[in-house]
């Protein structure tokens, strides 16, 4: 009976559908547009602020609107089994950041800068660059009144796309004005489109007493033509409205970024107000918006904090790496600097040490360890320091230890075509980072003699 149970075939436990595993295949373009993101936030001054991943549902349907498709079709909600509270997988930050801000009184000694990245969640039909979970990296810029912000965060957005090397992707903007001017465009709104009624779909029907501007966003190739002719929420701003969205083009055009205005752009949470804007792309199909934000001056209030002028923005990860893939705008990267082979037994404990000595210099360094199913092969070792992308192998046989020194093999073809020099143990350090250049992951020199890295 236990052989037969032993040869069962286990069944295998799959990943949730739309929750994807990043696999370390995809680790360099991560890798790559994470570090490039944070780099640029922090040249503008951007601290990060890392907040729960579940929050009290009362905050998203207070915060994004309850009637919204977030909080109407897709959170991930639940009741707490030990005190039955009403519980939410978060579909978007911006919210929790603000809720984290009244609850520490974070801009009580002045206005912030905050930053944050990690998965969100939206219960939906997983699609191409859609998925149940997503990550997003977002900026929320807290107690600034002025267009000047706005356009800051939108040039940062753009500094973001040129230093990650995206092309073609257009930025769209518009005005929604404050809750007075939306309030008298969405009474006209209601009345043109119950003189239309006939041509709305049935998510149309169902918002239109409840969030009328939001029938301007459908996707409804059969209601395009209604909705372009409908009242455009632009005409209704005041002079104040005006001005703030006249100072943020202002200053897009003094530093050359070029935008269409688009009367339609109302964004899909409530606290929006003034400014929005989206970036887009033609090039990933439906879910073209890789990026999207604007003003949310009535969201502290709405939390019961002081009011405090805000502006923010969040971009789709996943649907900037797909854009990356499509574009080419990203090469694959090193796994490591020095990749150490070795003949096992005494040349083994030999290769360690040695891959020790290069990591205290503060290079990246694989070491050779036996694999099951692999043969151990100096052939099949330097296949896979080949495949590495290491720039360096150091070789360490029964030879090299007897000599006390390590055979160095030139890898990539920009040193110089696969060279070889015997180098002795206590020399690597200093030989490969002197050989490496510029190519090497490091900063500066390291010192043999105490084993620290050169300033």
């Amino acid at each position: 009976m236990a052989e037969e149970n032993r040869k069962k075939k286990v069944k295998k436990i799959l990943g949730i559908k739309g929750m994807n595993d990043i696999l370390p295949g995809d680790a360099a373009v991560w890798e790559f547009l994470e570090g490039t993101v944070e780099s640029v936030l922090r040249s503008y001054g951007y601290q990060r602020i890392r907040t729960p991943i579940v929050e009290d549902t009362s905050l998203f349907a207070r915060g994004l609107g309850e009637v919204t498709d977030i909080v109407e079709k897709e959170m991930y909600s639940f009741e707490d089994s030990m005190n039955g509270d009403q519980l939410t997988l978060r579909p978007e930050c911006t919210a929790g950041v603000v809720r984290a801000a009244v609850e520490h009184n974070l801009i009580y000694n002045g206005p912030k800068r905050l930053w944050y990245s990690g998965p969100m969640f939206r219960h939906e039909r997983p699609q191409r660059g859609r998925y149940r979970q997503f990550h997003q990296i977002g900026c929320e810029a807290l107690g600034f009144p002025g267009p000047d912000i706005d356009a800051e965060i939108i040039l940062l957005c753009h500094r973001m796309w040129e230093y990650l090397g995206l092309q073609n992707v257009r930025l769209e903007i518009n005005s929604i004005g404050d809750a007075e001017e939306r309030n008298r465009h969405r009474a006209d709104l209601i009345t043109y489109f119950e003189k239309h009624k006939g041509l709305l779909d049935e998510d149309a029907q169902r918002r239109l007493y409840a969030n009328p501007l939001r029938i301007l966003d459908t996707k409804n190739p059969d209601m395009q033509d209604m909705v372009n002719a409908a009242p455009k929420l632009i005409d209704y701003l005041g002079e104040e409205s005006l001005r703030h969205f006249e100072g943020v083009q202002a200053a897009l055009n003094r530093n050359g970024i070029g935008f269409t205005v688009n009367p339609r752009l109302v964004r899909g949470m409530d606290y929006y107000n003034r400014t929005v804007f989206e970036w887009v792309s033609d090039e990933l199909g439906a879910q073209g918006t890789i990026c999207g934000g604007g003003r949310y001056d009535p969201l502290f209030e709405m939390f019961g904090g002081r009011s405090t002028p805000s502006c923010g923005f969040a971009m789709g990860v996943e649907r900037i790496i797909e854009l990356l893939k499509v574009q080419g705008g990203i090469e694959d990267q090193r796994q490591a600097d020095i990749y150490v082979v070795h003949q096992g037994g005494k040349a083994g404990i030999e290769a360690m040490a040695v891959a020790e000595a290069l990591r205290d210099c503060g290079m990246d360094v694989i070491l050779y360890c036996a694999a099951a199913n692999s043969g151990g092969s100096f052939k099949s070792q330097m296949k896979r320091a080949d495949e590495s992308g290491a720039l360096f192998t150091v070789i360490i046989g029964e030879d090299e230890v007897a000599s006390g020194k390590a055979t160095v093999k030139e890898m990539r073809s920009g040193n110089t075509g696969g060279a070889q020099a015997s180098v002795p143990f206590e020399d690597l350090p200093d030989y490969l980072l002197q050989q490496a250049g510029d190519s090497c992951c490091l900063d500066g020199l390291c010192s043999v003699e105490d084993g620290q890295q050169g300033q």
